[in-house]
C-alpha cells in the first residue's frame, strides 16, 4: 500500500468517525450529520489536506465544526 492509498484510507476512516460523533453529540441522525459535514468548510479543508487539519483527533474536529460553522445546524 503506497502513501497516497494509505492517506485516502485514513481520511475515509476519519470522516466516518466525525460523522458518527457529530450525530452522537448533536442528537441527530447519521444522515443529518453526513449532510452537515459534507456541506462544511471543514470537510473541504480535510479533503484538501489544508493546514494538516486532517491529523487532529475526530472529537476535536467535531468541536471545531460546531464552533466555527454553527449556521449549518440551524437548517436541521
Amino acid at each position: 500500500m503506497d502513501g497516497e492509498m494509505l492517506e485516502k484510507y485514513y481520511q475515509e476512516n476519519l470522516e466516518e468517525k466525525i460523522i458518527a460523533y457529530l450525530a452522537e453529540v448533536k442528537h441527530i441522525t447519521l444522515q443529518q450529520a453526513m449532510d452537515i459535514y459534507y456541506h462544511s468548510q471543514l470537510a473541504d479543508k480535510i479533503h484538501q489536506g489544508k493546514e494538516g487539519i486532517q491529523y487532529l483527533d475526530y472529537k476535536v474536529l467535531v468541536e471545531i465544526l460546531c464552533q466555527t460553522e454553527p449556521e449549518l445546524f440551524h437548517e436541521n
